[in-house]
């Protein structure tokens, strides 16, 4: 497509090297550089997160990192219309360069998502504390009564999905698959798209992430879990989920040492990157393979 805006998407597991490709490609096309990860958007956990360097991100204009509070709930309508922002104010001559490891961001990036009406807090708060003392078959029998559709399309009562489904239910009166099932489209038609996963070699992925947290937490991750200790959030928030928040706070709190924290962490990552390269492979099976991005 000449003359078409351009985009790159670069999806992969943690420690794949994605920043370090993403940032590459940008500084060579003069491209602008959009968060694509569910956690690298929110403030106070830079080094926790893997979140591109200040250095870094002085080297090429990066977007939506770092820019939602701690305390929030941030959903992927939420980062789609934030990106929506973004196609508006960028040069048409800039490659957009989008680069993360949550999968659901991308394929609601190209296929588009479900325009879901936020849920009060509270709502969310009280289905919550509501399931809390079921077990996963009542747990899946209050929803089959609530939202029968949602209920059938799981394979497992994973408890955020069914909390969703229950929320929105309460909070709008509609199903959620009503919204759900509604005519959907992607924000990058008309784009020159270029896609691409990254795939290491799965022993050279789990050495990285070794070697990346104990730089983590030789590097400030410390200070930045006691900076979010600090601001004594609600435990089931997403940023209070991200991995070695809870492995940093057992170990400031004695729990364990050092090297099991860093081992627990550790594991808990690759983990994830297992997790999301099962999800690549499954979802974007025709998207063209990579190594390593970069350092």
């Amino acid at each position: 497509m000449t003359g078409s805006r351009r985009a790159v998407l670069i999806a992969g597991p943690t420690a794949s090297g994605k920043s370090a490709l993403a940032l590459g490609m940008a500084q060579q096309q003069g491209g602008v550089i959009v968060n694509a990860d569910a956690m690298q958007v929110y403030d106070t956990l830079q080094v926790v997160t893997a979140r591109p360097s200040d250095t870094e991100i002085a080297l090429a204009e990066h977007r939506l990192y770092g820019v939602v509070p701690a305390a929030t709930r941030f959903s992927t309508g939420q980062w789609l219309a934030a990106v929506r922002a973004v196609l508006d104010l960028a040069d048409l001559d800039q490659p957009l360069i989008f680069v993360g490891g949550t999968g659901l961001y991308f394929d609601a990036l190209l296929n588009g998502f479900a325009d879901i009406p936020e849920v009060p807090a509270d709502i969310t708060l009280q289905v919550q504390q509501e399931i809390q003392a079921l077990d996963g078959a009542q747990r899946l029998a209050r929803l089959q009564r609530e939202d029968p559709a949602a209920a059938a399309r799981l394979k497992v009562v994973d408890p955020q999905r069914l909390i969703r489904a229950l929320a929105v239910k309460r909070a709008t009166g509609r199903m959620l698959s009503s919204f759900q099932d509604a005519p959907q489209s992607g924000l990058l038609e008309g784009f020159d798209i270029e896609r691409m996963v990254l795939d290491p070699d799965r022993q050279v992925l789990r050495d990285r992430i070794a070697r990346r947290f104990e730089a983590m937490f030789a590097g400030g991750a410390v200070d930045e879990v006691q900076a979010l200790r600090a601001l004594d959030l609600d435990p089931s928030l997403p940023i209070m989920k991200a991995i070695g928040v809870r492995e940093i706070g057992d170990w400031l709190d004695g729990v364990v040492g050092r090297d099991e924290a860093t081992t627990l962490a550790t594991i808990a990552t690759q983990q994830y990157a297992k997790r999301q390269r099962t999800w690549f492979r499954n979802r974007f099976g025709d998207w063209p393979r990579r190594g390593i991005g970069g350092a």
